[in-house]
């Protein structure tokens, strides 16, 4: 498997492979949206034997400064359980502490973040629309980070 940064000819690919995880194009759009603002700030594809087959989007946070929102994760029906979701947010998360972010948040299942260091705990002091056992946050810088509103890019809003 081969993770990389999406390149151009991988938009449509990136495409069908939202709106076949997520059964619908909503998030397929808000990834749109996130690039048309300037916002995306990782993009990921996972690519086996040639074929994309996942895809990770990472954007910056309006507040607080030097966070992120990882949103959305998708990977193909046949090739989920495989390693590919892991392997995609690993990769997200090496680059954002390379690239000096301070934290990322999620808003997932628990169960399934929490093998990569996302805690409902830490996302705790951070207000949020979306605060509770699926907020969660991953801090990736030593030091205090302070507590301010989690606000995401205006693209979000369009989600149901």
């Amino acid at each position: 498997m081969l993770v990389r940064s999406e390149k151009l000819d991988d938009r449509s690919a990136i495409r069908e492979i939202v709106v076949e995880a997520f059964g619908g194009a909503q998030e397929a759009e808000l990834i749109d949206g996130l690039r048309g603002a300037g916002v995306l700030a990782i993009s990921l594809v996972a690519e086996i034997d040639g074929r994309v087959c996942g895809h990770v989007a990472v954007s910056h946070l309006k507040s607080p400064s030097r966070t992120l929102a990882l949103a959305p994760l998708a990977v193909t029906n046949t090739r989920r359980r495989q390693g590919v979701g892991a392997a995609l947010v690993r990769r997200a998360i090496d680059i954002a502490k390379v690239e000096g972010s301070e934290m990322i948040f999620v808003l997932g299942d628990p169960a399934y973040y929490r093998r990569f260091g996302f805690t409902a705990e830490t996302a705790a002091p951070f207000r949020s629309l979306y605060a509770g056992p699926h907020f969660m946050a991953l801090k990736l810088a030593d030091g205090e980070i302070a507590a301010a509103p989690v606000i995401y890019d205006d693209a979000f809003d369009r989600l149901g």
